[in-house]
Parts: structure tokens; sequence; C-alpha cells
């Protein structure tokens, strides 16, 4: 049997705000899922509610192997209630107290009036409207932005997946605001004098803020407060701290959806910093972090690409990965993207040709949701 594969998702509100992860676990069984999410409730995420649910497979008792944690929510798939075993099962799931969602469902089938499900997930392609659901209703399957407007005018509360990062038109020039980060990162990269960075950082009072809320973040785990720009030079040095000045530019976005662009982009940053260390030096893994965070530029802050980066003076491995997909970088890149896209074979032969395990990338992908979460975008 092959290993299990984690797929994860946003789930995002009205209002885009993200409110849960959702993990899509394909399997050839529940025994394979179970010992999937046992090998990663060491970075289970613990900072949202977490959907959890199966493909290629119907729960069963084998799933009671894994230790759901407490923000676990669990999906049963519609077509599986038509089963007596598995409708018996989710029954028994029901009464321990696990918040049950139904994945697949219809607007006006008749539930099972014993199974209290709390979220409807519903095709929105196929489905384009929803109304006196009985449970909170979230959109599955939207292509865009404009998609998701739709489906919420349409009767949703919500939607899973990565729409959000498609259906923007970008403009050609980088905003006054970000052109100042853009300054103080290059400031820093060139190791200017502190007192130059500081009167830079001065000038958006906002930013000196949340660089040193980012750096005191659960995340960084340090054992001392940073208490200024001037202590973080003396306690972490330039080259790391080149790679949170990065978070501010990431954050810098004042679009709906930013806060759930924002983990996107530190969630892949992380995940290639974390399988990097398999590939390169301790020196150049704060250049994947920045690779991965990165990657969204266009998308956060509203302007091609091209026109941030050549405002920047970036490391040519960072700079080939992201303007042209090629060099040192653009590997882990693309395995990075692949963990958004549903396709889970194609993500497991591009992890399969970086050598890199099932079980490998599934903890990566994980761990770096909850380093995303930790920060606490808003």
């Amino acid at each position: 049997m092959n290993p299990a594969l984690i797929r994860r998702e946003p789930v995002l509100n009205r209002q885009q705000n993200i409110t849960a992860s959702r993990l899509v676990v394909h399997a050839d069984s529940s025994a394979l899922a179970a010992q999937a999410l046992n090998e990663v409730a060491d970075v289970w995420p613990g900072a949202r509610s977490v959907f959890v649910g199966l493909a290629g497979c119907l729960p069963d008792d084998q799933l009671l192997g894994w230790g759901a944690p407490d923000n676990v929510l669990l999906e049963i798939a519609a077509v599986g209630l038509e089963a007596a075993t598995t409708r018996e099962f989710v029954g028994q799931l029901a009464a321990t107290g696990i918040p049950l969602c139904l994945e697949g469902y219809v607007p006006g089938m008749v539930l099972p009036a014993e199974l209290p499900f709390r979220f409807l997930l519903a095709d929105a392609g196929s489905h384009p409207r929803v109304a006196n659901a009985p449970g909170i209703p979230l959109a599955t399957g939207l292509a865009d932005l404009p998609a998701f407007v739709q489906a919420t005018a349409s009767g949703y509360d919500g939607a899973a997946g990565w729409f959000f990062l498609h259906g923007r038109k970008p403009a050609d020039k980088l905003n006054p605001s970000h052109a100042q980060i853009v300054r103080v990162l290059n400031l820093v990269r060139r190791n200017a004098e502190v007192k130059d960075i500081e009167v830079a950082l001065k000038q958006d009072v906002s930013l000196s803020y949340k660089l040193l809320r980012y750096i005191n973040s659960a995340g960084f785990g340090l054992s001392c407060e940073i208490e200024s720009f001037r202590h973080a030079v003396a306690i972490l040095g330039f080259d790391k701290l080149n790679k949170w000045l990065s978070l501010l530019l990431v954050t810098a976005s004042k679009d709906p959806a930013a806060p759930a662009l924002m983990q996107a982009s530190v969630a892949r940053g992380r995940f290639m910093e974390i399988l990097g260390k398999d590939y390169f030096e301790k020196s150049v893994l704060d250049n994947l972090f920045i690779t991965g965070a990165f990657s969204l530029l266009g998308v956060l802050l509203g302007t091609r690409i091209e026109s941030i980066l050549q405002e920047m003076h970036l490391p040519e491995p960072v700079a080939d990965a992201l303007l042209r997909h090629e060099g040192a970088y653009a590997a882990l890149l693309d395995l990075a993207l692949a963990c958004e896209e549903e396709s889970s074979p194609a993500l497991a032969e591009k992890a399969a040709t970086l050598g890199i395990s099932i079980a490998k990338l599934n903890h990566a992908q994980i761990e770096a949701l909850a380093f995303a979460d930790s920060l606490q975008f808003s």
C-alpha cells in the first residue's frame, strides 16, 4: 500500500479571514490515514480549528488509532453515509463529541437526524446557490476570488481552498509605503550603520512595532524578549534579521484577503527552509525562506513581482527562482507551490524526484502551517 499523503488548504469566512485549516488525507485505508496523522502530532497546528477528511477510503474504526487533538473537526463524505458500517461508525464518533462536517453536501439533501453536522462542504461549481442548509455551508472547488464573491452572495458562509491566490489584476508600480520597506531591506542587506536603519524605520512607526512582534512571536523561539532594533542586531545579527525584515514586506498588503495571503507566503517560506536543510548549507536557509515568502509578493502588494524585485538587491538564486523559475532554489519552490494544488499524484511525484519521502513531505507541510499560524497575521 502507498503511504498516506496529506494535502492542506485554508478555510476562509465571508470576510476572507482564515478561520480554520483543512487537511485532506489521501490514503488507501483508515489505518494508513491514522498513521500519517499520528506522524505529524508533534507539529500539529493548534492556533485554529482543523478540518480533517479522508480521500481514497471511508472512515472506519481503524481511524480510532489516531489520537485526534481537541481542535479537530472530522469530515465525513456524503457518499459514505450510504454504507451501513460507515454510518454506524460516524454515529459512534458523534457520541464521543468530535464535531462532524459533511463533505459533498448537495443543497436540499435530507441528512440523518442523529448526525449533527456543524459544517457542510459543497462543490460551488455544481451547486452555485445554497439556502436553508442544516449547518454552516462552505464552498469548495472555487477557481478564483470572483467565484468566492459570487458564492458568498449566493448563500455560502465561506469557502475552503486556494482560490484567493487567483483573480487579482496587478499594477505596474510599487506604492510608497511598500517602497519604504524595500529601502529598509536594502540597507540591512548592505550591512548599513544601525543608526541609518533606525532612521529609516522611524519614518513608519508601525514597521518597528511589527518587526518586534514577529521576532518575539512563539514561532521564533527566542529565550529573551527583543526590545529594539539595535537589540535585535546585537542578538541576531544582520543575516538573520534580513529574514524577519522580509516579513514586513510580506505583511504590508491592505487587501481584505491579506492575512490569508500572508499565511500562504510564510508557510511556503518555512516549508522550503525545513526541507532545504537536507540540500543546502545552514547559511543559505534564510534565503530559502525569503524565496518562498516573496513568491506571492505580486499578489500581496497588487504589483507585478518584476516591479518589486528590480528595486531590491536579492541574491541571484532567489531572483532566479522568483523571476525565471530556475536555479538552485527552483525545485523546492515548485514543490511548495504543488502543495497548494489538488493533484496528490503530481505532488508525490515531485517529492519523489527530490528524494523526499511522503512522511517527510507531510511533516514539513504541517510544521510550516503551524509556524505560519503562530505569527497570527492581522
